[in-house]
């Protein structure tokens, strides 16, 4: 995935349970995560991946899925909320952005009909007017029929409403990182080690040649139902493939070196700095960006292999797609 630093604006403030304390038993249908310590990250593939270092997260509870259309029309039912998506930018925050920029809309993938220069993710990205989680792919498109698929088209904000709404957090990248990989320490995949085992497709990602022909031969052009696909080693569904999903750390552009001693393993880390985390490519736009995991129903070999544990992304936070979704964790309160 190629980021499009395009803003949204700010929504109207949610109201709703809060998480703060995160107290009490865990929520039902949650899946408990056991924690302790792993190596983190890969030397094998994206610079930002890397170096592989060990880390310590206690243990918490996750989503077993994606959160779904489904949820997240229950939560805009029961709060009035707003999505980034569906409000027109303020002039005042975006200076410089040209009028006609300036519409309720959001990042959506238009699949080209032929070979694209791949350098050019404006190939198959546009901010189209009228996207948002109600309609994932614009206006006249709907979520009538998919209920069971991963909401889209949210902002961290967005994600984060949900989660307070509902008692709980968003994970922080280790968190997520330990969760997807499932028990199977330093596997390439959730899964192990190859990418279709024995020809079975284990996640929802792009076979053919990115962005113009999708063979589809996992049966999904684009989202899936968000138990499509077999579980990882703790019963969770979809970490890799379908949708990316937000966590709560900072973007950096790499990991911290291992420290080599068992003393010093840093325990629940929670990423770097909102100062270190703004695009050095864009030095006039001051916009923070967290990171992302997961991969997607468009990550493909030839384009982007981050359908895997340790891939990672930055991912503005004012910036909602059409293959972004998000999933929760809940704490013990005696957890740090």
């Amino acid at each position: 995935m190629s980021e499009l630093n395009i803003a949204a604006p700010t929504a109207p403030a949610t109201i709703g349970r809060d998480s703060a304390s995160l107290t009490g038993a865990a929520p039902a249908a949650m899946i408990a995560v056991p924690g302790g310590i792993f190596s983190m990250g890969s030397d094998r593939h994206y610079p930002e991946e890397a170096p592989v270092h060990r880390v310590s997260v206690d243990r918490f509870w996750m989503d077993r899925t994606p959160v779904t259309n489904r949820q997240f029309k229950d939560f805009v039912k029961a709060t009035g909320h707003v999505t980034f998506a569906e409000v027109a930018p303020d002039p005042q925050d975006y200076p410089g952005t040209p009028p006609d920029m300036l519409y309720a809309g959001s990042l959506v993938f238009s699949q080209p009909s032929e070979p694209v220069d791949r350098g050019n993710f404006t190939q198959w990205w546009s901010l189209l007017r009228g996207a948002d989680w109600r309609h994932p792919y614009g206006p006249r498109s709907n979520i009538n029929a998919l209920d069971n698929h991963p909401v889209v088209h949210v902002t961290f904000a967005d994600a984060l409403a949900y989660a307070r709404w509902v008692g709980k957090d968003l994970p922080t990248e280790a968190e997520w990182e330990f969760a997807a990989r499932g028990g199977l320490g330093g596997a390439e995949y959730a899964w192990g080690d190859v990418l279709i085992p024995g020809g079975r497709h284990m996640a929802n990602t792009w076979q053919g040649d990115f962005p113009h022909r999708n063979l589809a031969e996992d049966g999904f052009e684009r989202t899936s139902p968000v138990t499509s696909f077999p579980a990882n080693g703790y019963g969770l569904r979809d970490m890799i493939g379908n949708v990316w999903e937000w966590t709560t750390d900072w973007y950096t552009a790499k990991h911290q070196a291992d420290s080599g001693k068992a003393c010093c393993i840093p325990q629940n880390p929670r990423g770097g700095s909102e100062g270190d985390s703004y695009d050095p490519d864009l030095p006039g736009i001051s916009i923070p960006r967290k990171v992302i995991k997961g991969g997607s129903h468009l990550c493909a070999p030839n384009y982007c292999r981050r359908y895997r544990p340790a891939a990672r992304h930055a991912e503005p936070v004012d910036t909602s797609t059409s293959h972004l979704g998000f999933r929760c964790v809940w704490r013990p309160a005696s957890d740090p």
